[in-house]
């Protein structure tokens, strides 16, 4: 199906929830949102051409992943980014934003104790422009959340899939679909919001474990590969403009191909299709 078939090229798109900051988005209005069911739109970028044309197109959040070191470097996993890599590619994505909030991933190996935790995290914050950091989480990270909280540090858990750890765990799959991985996720999710994550990610999971945690959370929950039962969508830019080579997720869709080739209007019809709740499709969820 052609997407501007049912959006309409000039059709508006579905007002900001009221009440919503003028100018750069903050977590007040991520929990607003989340109160009047109205989708987070999230997207990753790592430059700053592509950070302006994702800010324009009106990104809620925008991610500097790791997920650099494979589309952007070359790699077959993330592990290899560094800190300063990270440092690097989320200041030019910060200079290209006006309006979308600005998370960036903790790399493998800067936050295995709570000092180089702060350490690290206060680096993407001074130098790199971030509003959060994101860490790659099971409940063994409910220290350091809770200390980069004490420090003023925003946080995002990520859990489920968790592409750092793919050389412990064999490979990219799917989480969540055993009853006793599917368990860890929910009581993880509710430790990290108690200890003081301030948004929590899952990548990969089954659509009713990603909707359950969902419900049980406090917190906005973003989603990647993760079915539509949660507060948010993210997808890789990459992947969005039908770039990313070699294997294609699932939940990856190619709006550039739906948008005749115009970066611009691709990034507007992933906008347009999160905040009416047309994508995710069943096609591009994951059952038990």
């Amino acid at each position: 199906m052609d997407g501007y078939a049912h959006v309409g090229d000039d059709s508006p798109l579905p007002a900001a929830a009221g009440g919503e900051s003028p100018g750069p988005l903050g977590l007040a209005d991520f929990r607003r949102r989340r109160r009047e069911e109205t989708p987070l739109v999230c997207l990753t970028a790592y430059d700053a051409t592509f950070a302006r044309l994702v800010d324009a197109a009106g990104a809620d959040l925008v991610l500097v992943g790791d997920s650099l070191g494979m589309v952007v470097q070359g790699h077959d996993s993330t592990v290899p980014v560094s800190m300063d890599d990270m440092v690097y590619h989320t200041r030019l994505v910060a200079r290209g934003l006006r309006r979308a909030y600005l998370v960036a991933d903790m790399p493998f190996a800067s936050y295995d104790t709570p000092e180089r935790a702060v350490r690290n995290a206060a680096r993407l914050l001074q130098e790199g422009g971030a509003r959060m950091v994101k860490l790659e989480s099971t409940r063994r990270q409910e220290e350091i959340v809770r200390v980069l909280g004490d420090e003023g540090i925003p946080v995002c858990a990520h859990l489920g899939l968790r592409p750092q750890s793919v050389y412990k765990t064999g490979g990219f799959r799917v989480a969540g679909r055993k009853a006793e991985e599917r368990r860890r996720i929910e009581e993880d999710a509710a430790r990290l919001v108690e200890a003081g994550a301030d948004l929590l990610l899952l990548e990969c999971v089954p659509a009713d474990l990603a909707a359950a945690v969902t419900r049980a959370s406090s917190v906005p929950v973003i989603g990647i590969g993760a079915g539509p039962g949660v507060d948010g969508q993210i997808l890789v830019l990459y992947d969005v403009l039908g770039l990313s080579a070699g294997h294609r997720p699932r939940f990856a869709k190619d709006y550039l191909a739906l948008a005749g080739g115009s970066v611009a209007r691709a990034l507007d019809l992933y906008v347009r299709e999160v905040r009416g709740r047309i994508y995710p499709g069943p096609e591009h969820i994951y059952a038990d």
